[in-house]
């Protein structure tokens, strides 16, 4: 009589020794602490560790078996982001734990500047799309959700918030300009920002086809220049074109005064990856918990939230996230 065969257990003691084989390598250590706030693909990674895509390779699956990291698509390269801790297993303190010692500490120098070249490769891919695609732009984005398929929810979120009679906008990556005349009749004052000049000048020819005297097109990087800050800031169907989205949402955040408001328009996360090359789209959507999680790092409180269905299969959120006053964080410290 033969007895069926006994698939091996694991124990939590199991678990445990795995994660820890897998966090005791120091090359390993420095991939996770590079996916601290970014998402890399193999060959950005083997790059970045100036190692070869095969040893990359292995220590990403030595990596995601243990539950360090998980992968995505995006297109026809998957990515690889740090996971969360699993509340109640085995590992979750340690795991805890060793993300914070992580954070805490730097990257090696020549591993840092590898790590900015590919963020400047991404970056220069994007400028050069929109220099190469500026007039013919609208008409590709609206493939995916064109402004006026989320208008009318934008502005009802827009209208639901207070601001005082002297505020200011910004808007940062206008596109044509579409939606600068709302900003303009709503807010004192009124900036629009954007690194392209080939958009700059389709922004500029909307706000004189309507007569926008309140509005000033400034070309400049809303990440990197020396911008003032203001009471409002609206992002529209750009975050998924910046190279490193979690980062670029802190350096947005600065943008918000005190007391103020940014509000996000972006993409669910999808799997429709002809968008990378149609709109020079660097990143397929995002989750919900994730611009809630990179809004928290950035000192922002979300609040408001719509999701909008689209009958092309996309679904945008849009998302308002408040900056506490400093005087009251003080407070609360």
């Amino acid at each position: 009589m033969s007895t069926a065969t006994q698939l091996p257990t694991y124990s939590p003691t199991d678990a445990l020794a795995a994660f820890c084989k897998a966090a005791g390598e120091p090359l390993r250590l420095n991939i996770l602490r590079a996916l601290s706030n970014d998402s890399f693909g193999v060959l950005e990674l083997a790059q970045i560790f100036a190692t070869g895509q095969s040893g990359i390779s292995h220590h990403l699956k030595v990596l995601t078996q243990a539950g360090l990291v998980t992968s995505r698509r995006e297109g026809n390269a998957i990515f690889y982001r740090r996971s969360l801790p699993q509340q109640q297993s085995p590992d979750e303190l340690l795991h805890n734990a060793l993300l914070s010692s992580l954070d805490d500490l730097p990257l090696p120098a020549d591993v840092l500047l590898r790590l900015k070249q590919v963020h400047g490769q991404r970056a220069q891919a994007s400028q050069e799309f929109f220099e190469r695609m500026a007039g013919d732009f609208q008409s590709r984005q609206d493939l995916i959700a064109g402004l006026p398929q989320f208008r009318d929810s934008l502005l009802a979120l827009l209208d639901s918030l207070t601001f005082p009679a002297e505020a200011t906008a910004i808007e940062v990556g206008p596109g044509d300009g579409g939606f600068l005349a709302e900003l303009s009749s709503r807010f004192a004052q009124v900036r629009a920002l954007d690194n392209s000049p080939q958009m700059l000048e389709l922004a500029r020819q909307t706000c004189t086809k309507h007569g926008l005297h309140n509005v000033q097109l400034q070309l400049a990087d809303a990440l990197h220049d020396d911008v003032a800050a203001a009471d409002c800031v609206v992002v529209n169907m750009v975050l998924h074109h910046f190279a490193a989205p979690a980062d670029a949402l802190c350096l947005l955040a600065r943008l918000v005064k005190p007391s103020g408001s940014l509000l996000i328009t972006e993409l669910c996360r999808h799997d429709q990856d002809w968008a990378k090359q149609a709109c020079g789209d660097l990143w397929l959507g995002f989750d919900q918990d994730e611009l809630a999680q990179w809004a928290d790092a950035a000192g922002l409180i979300p609040s408001e939230s719509l999701y909008l269905g689209l009958k092309n299969g996309f679904q945008i959120q849009l998302r308002h996230f408040a900056k506490p006053d400093s005087r009251s964080t003080l407070t609360h410290r």
